[in-house]
């Protein structure tokens, strides 16, 4: 008799959610033990469920995929986790691949690609799907910035001056621009217009 692999869904959307365990359960040798809305919610149930993989979503308010995959394996190292993701730039999944995530797929891959990832993760195996490799290939993800530099570019997004900014962090006109030079550099930009525009499309602020 062979062993089913189980499976734990962490997903923020319920429809994904239900729609993916109908589609696993039905395929056979793969069985969906639990799911959940959140993070929180999520790493609760894979330490109590223990299943052999973990989906994980990237983008879910809160705590997002990458940060759950570090508390999990912090406090069950043992976990396989797969993302599953729509987010089309490399830096939330690298974040996630080095927070120990063994495995990426898209949320439009072909079923069968889905269903080889959770057996190759299962086994404690690398994962990555084709159109992953290219995202991180052709966008590289950008260095974690400071807490300091997310908060000046937090500020940059509001349309804060760089006046404003000292007032609001209470730091001099100097250290601000200091700052935002190094996170001009960090992000490869020239000027506001253009940190910006990296912010939203790469999603570095929770905002």
């Amino acid at each position: 008799m062979t062993t089913k692999t189980t499976v734990l869904i962490i997903d923020d959307h319920a429809i994904l959610r239900m729609g993916l365990a109908s589609l696993l359960n039905a395929k056979g040798g793969i069985e969906v033990v639990g799911d959940a809305a959140n993070g929180k919610t999520g790493i609760a149930k894979a330490l109590r469920l223990r299943p052999d993989v973990v989906i994980m979503d990237l983008m879910m308010p809160g705590m997002d995929g990458a940060e759950t995959t570090r508390q999990l394996l912090a406090k069950a190292p043992e976990s396989h986790i797969l993302i599953l993701t729509t987010f089309g730039t490399s830096d939330g999944i690298s974040h996630a691949l080095e927070a120990g995530a063994l495995g990426a797929v898209m949320k439009n891959c072909d079923f069968s690609e889905l269903v080889t990832a959770i057996r190759t993760v299962a086994r404690g195996e690398k994962y990555l799907s084709p159109e992953i490799r290219r995202i991180i290939s052709r966008d590289p993800p950008i260095a974690p910035l400071s807490p300091r530099q997310a908060e000046i570019l937090a500020s940059i997004v509001r349309g804060l001056s760089n006046p404003d900014i000292a007032r609001e962090l209470g730091i001099s006109l100097d250290m601000v621009k200091e700052h935002t030079e190094a996170l001009f550099q960090k992000l490869g930009v020239a000027n506001r217009p253009e940190a910006v525009a990296i912010a939203l499309r790469k999603h570095l602020l929770k905002i």
